[in-house]
């Protein structure tokens, strides 16, 4: 048996076990617990094409913490998570974020989740689909979630929000730091 705390894991060995393995991270911090996540189910999701895990823990990070999306994407085996989101029947995501911002409102609102697969190559973008972007402006980082379509200028893409009171936005593709595609969000409400 593994003494989790005092096994001497370096977090990017504990994230392997956590997301590729199935390990319940309860059960390698604390030893509680099962050992592995639920069993897989493979009838779920049959039909779809994008393939879904029967239940993975996905990382949940803090942008502060990290200082943006660039050095996190850049370093994610030493960023250390906030918390870890476990659902079932997940299609394969790399990490989860806090959003904040009313782009994308009223599909997103800020205090959402969003749970990310990272792009390594801007070229496997999907035209419409929703993505986290981290954007330079003017030497500043801008961390926004929009649609990317394609753009009429060359060398450019479209930035589409939800929101109708926010405009469309050609941006030249070399001023995209960091992309991933948006897998799933979550959103919490409570009364107060």
């Amino acid at each position: 048996m593994i003494e989790t705390g005092k096994c001497g894991l370096s977090t990017r060995n504990k994230n392997i076990l956590v997301q590729d393995l199935n390990v319940n991270p309860e059960w390698l911090e604390t030893g509680k617990g099962n050992m592995f996540n639920a069993e897989p189910d493979y009838t779920a999701f049959r039909l779809r094409s994008d393939n879904s895990l029967p239940m993975q823990s996905v990382p949940l990070y803090s942008i502060e913490g990290t200082a943006g999306l660039v050095p996190l994407f850049s370093d994610q085996d030493s960023a250390k998570p906030i918390n870890y989101i476990h659902i079932p029947n997940l299609p394969k995501c790399d990490g989860a974020i806090y959003i904040v911002g009313d782009s994308m409102y009223p599909l997103l609102k800020s205090g959402d989740i969003v749970l990310y697969k990272q792009l390594q190559d801007i070229d496997s973008i999907f035209w419409g689909d929703m993505y986290l972007l981290s954007l330079d402006l003017d030497g500043e980082e801008y961390i926004t979630v929009k649609y990317i379509q394609k753009s009429e200028r060359e060398g450019y893409v479209k930035l589409v929000s939800q929101n109708p009171h926010h405009a469309d936005k050609d941006i030249e593709m070399s001023r995209i730091r960091a992309i991933a595609l948006v897998k799933a969000s979550i959103r919490m409400n409570s009364i107060r």
